[in-house]
């Protein structure tokens, strides 16, 4: 038997996003999202799936609020939908859809909750998306003004805000791969909503520091840090150049770094920044999140773009062939923390997809609890080693849409049947109540 303890400090969270758990797509104001319109184009979303319902938070979070009260959460994650507070993605702000995310952190802390916020999860309102989008540099100063909404109406509610999650998946799944919304195949424009993702993220934290308000706020990223497939120096060079495209062009300008030379230099990317930029990027936040789910290997290839491929694994896999990796996550968390100097940081995102299907009311899902507990276990040594770890959030609290997969991946460690909408806790609900509550034995 094993065991893995963490300090009592030590914040146990789930976590969710808007567009995969509300539903209620088209009710009391909202306007669509670049989701929405993704949505509708033939053989982008497996089986054809859309957000419309999902997991149906939006009227039942009262229910999914008792349910973490009663699996010992501390904290919940969830997204604020643009589209409901700004449905035109500027200017006229909806009061209806303010009132959802007012009632629902009431709702938190009446079960002693907190609430943690991310004001960006990938849902950018449609209208401007038909502006260009995330490609376009205006969109930057329309996120600040519905930041700052969200920070005046919603401050007295929230006790941890998050700008943008996953910047990588918005820049490169979005417009240079074309896999998520809105869908776009297009290099110079993922390199410039590289650019103005960050400089998003840099113009709301000065909103927010105008404001005088206390709460922590910081931002998400998801790394990716490959590791070489071999000792070849060409492939240790790949692994650098993975991660400078894909993590650090993210990090190391929240730092005040700037761009890395790997991808300035070497890859010969230029990005769209103009005088006073890299310093409105760089101001003062409190933590970082990582998300974290799998690690791969890479080789150098000059003939590939970011001159560098992936190359077959060996370990276990999800049934999203994600390899998984426990001991990546340590490399991560102790990057970050040499990076950013030990600032705070938070697994934010940290589970797995599973084949699960109920069996007598209850859903054993010993995969994902194999997963949950090893992923601990890479966190509980990051800390041991003096990596500054704050918390952890379980992706997700619920099954929901899977993006592009739709309903085919199920995430949650509470079973939905989207039919009845039926919520159901797994076995690894029931582990993560357990470790909450100190009985972290195995």
């Amino acid at each position: 038997m094993q065991k893995i303890e963490f300090n009592k400090d030590f914040l146990w969270g789930c976590a969710t996003a808007s567009y995969q758990v509300e539903g209620a797509i088209d009710e009391d104001g909202r306007k669509p999202s670049i989701w929405d319109t993704f949505c509708n184009k033939a053989g982008a979303i497996l089986h054809g799936d859309d957000g419309s319902t999902a997991a149906d938070q939006y009227h039942r979070y009262k229910e999914d609020v008792q349910l973490m009260s009663d699996l010992n959460f501390q904290a919940y994650r969830f997204s604020i939908a643009w589209p409901r507070i700004m449905p035109d993605g500027r200017g006229a702000v909806n009061q209806k859809g303010l009132q959802y995310y007012i009632n629902l952190s009431k709702e938190l802390h009446s079960k002693g909750l907190k609430v943690v916020a991310t004001l960006y999860h990938w849902d950018l309102p449609q209208a401007l998306q038909d502006e260009g989008g995330w490609a376009v540099r205006s969109t930057a100063y329309a996120f600040a003004e519905y930041a700052k909404v969200c920070f005046e109406e919603l401050g007295p509610y929230v006790d941890q805000w998050i700008t943008l999650n996953e910047p990588f998946c918005t820049a490169y799944l979005g417009y240079l791969y074309g896999e998520h919304a809105p869908g776009i195949k297009d290099q110079e424009q993922a390199i410039k909503a590289v650019h103005y993702l960050n400089l998003a993220h840099g113009l709301a934290v000065v909103e927010y520091h105008k404001l005088g308000l206390e709460a922590p706020i910081g931002t998400v990223l998801n790394p990716s840090l490959p590791r070489p497939a071999s000792r070849k120096a060409d492939d240790e060079k790949a692994a650098r150049y993975a991660r400078a495209i894909f993590t650090d062009v993210f990090l190391l300008p929240l730092m005040g770094k700037g761009y890395p030379q790997e991808v300035t230099e070497d890859m010969h990317i230029s990005f769209p920044v103009q005088a006073g930029d890299m310093e409105l990027i760089a101001q003062p936040i409190d933590f970082i999140g990582i998300n974290y789910y799998m690690e791969r290997a890479v080789v150098f290839d000059e003939s590939r773009l970011f001159l560098h491929r992936e190359v077959p694994s060996w370990q276990r896999t999800t049934n999203q062939d994600w390899p998984i990796v426990p001991y990546g996550l340590l490399r991560v968390l102790k990057y970050f923390d040499q990076v950013t100097d030990g600032l705070p940081l938070y697994i934010t995102e940290n589970g797995c997809a599973n084949d699960d299907v109920p069996i007598n009311g209850r859903v054993h899902d010993s995969f994902r609890c194999d997963y949950i507990i090893e992923h601990l276990a890479a966190c509980k040594q990051a800390i041991d080693e003096g990596v500054n770890l704050k918390g952890y959030f379980v992706w997700s609290f619920m099954d929901n849409f899977e993006w592009a997969w739709g309903y085919s991946r199920r995430f949650g460690i509470v079973y939905i049947d989207y039919e009845t909408q039926q919520r159901i806790p797994k076995d690894s609900a029931y582990m993560m109540r357990d470790f909450i509550a100190g009985y972290c034995e195995f």
